[in-house]
């Protein structure tokens, strides 16, 4: 049996337009083609989405999920592996969910005593996060830096406990951050850099960026989402400020 490139897009919600790039760039090849140009697949192109989709859900970038899903010629076993996946995420997730439900507690009862500029664990406000982001983010942007430096078994053997210490040390950095900001320091000021020098030895404990690369970095501490919520979480304006930080320590320390 096969289906349709306008079934396919409406059973997965995935757009003809995406199934067609798809196609382009071999991820997901069409069973046949018709003589009028339309696409159709069948149960073995249907299994395939379903793995792309899935790890789409897991934050993968296009080229990353070809390599997996290429590499895995066994459905049962891809399937178990993305379900592994998706446990550890749904395990990432229920830490977040647990987070803002005590943030929200702590900041309403703060509403209610007339008090709504103190948070008194700030760490709690980064439970759940991936702390290794950077060295995801680097390895998706620059791959060939990355897999020459052999920084991802280090990524891969950083403990939890490890991440849990370094979250909590980024936590209280960015709160000293935030009082540097409010205080109306200078991004360029010694004791801002001064921070920066442990932020820049901390990421370089899975990759050294250059000055350009730690400068994009810092410009996606406002760009990306899911940099810039963390930071907006302490002080509003904290990540536009950290992007700053980042860009004048590259200038001033790496270039």
């Amino acid at each position: 049996m096969a289906w349709s490139i306008a079934q396919v897009a409406r059973m997965s919600g995935v757009t003809s337009r995406t199934l067609r790039h798809y196609d382009e760039i071999g991820l997901l090849t069409p069973a046949w083609v018709g003589g009028n140009g339309y696409r159709h697949y069948e149960e073995d192109q249907l299994l395939r989405l379903q793995q792309i989709l899935l790890l789409r859900e897991l934050d993968l970038g296009l080229t990353e999920i070809k390599e997996i899903v290429d590499r895995q010629t066994d459905p049962v076993a891809a399937l178990r592996e993305h379900h592994r996946r998706l446990l550890g995420e749904r395990d990432r997730l229920d830490a977040v969910v647990r987070m803002v439900a005590r943030t929200i507690t702590e900041l309403q009862e703060n509403r209610e005593r007339g008090d709504m500029s103190k948070i008194n664990r700030p760490e709690n406000l980064f439970e759940g996060f991936d702390q290794a982001r950077y060295g995801v983010e680097a390895r998706e942007r620059w791959p060939e830096r990355w897999e020459g430096a052999g920084q991802q078994e280090l990524l891969d053997t950083t403990t939890p406990e490890e991440l849990d210490r370094m979250g909590r040390e980024a936590t209280a950095a960015m709160v000293r951050l935030a009082e540097l900001m409010t205080a109306g320091t200078p991004v360029d000021d010694p004791a801002v850099l001064a921070e920066l020098d442990v932020h820049h030895r901390e990421t370089t404990r899975f990759w050294t960026p250059t000055a350009e690369e730690y400068a994009h970095l810092g410009r996606m501490q406002v760009d990306d989402e899911r940099f810039r919520v963390n930071y907006e979480r302490i002080a509003e304006g904290l990540a536009a400020y950290m992007r700053d930080a980042m860009v004048a320590y590259a200038s001033a320390r790496l270039s």
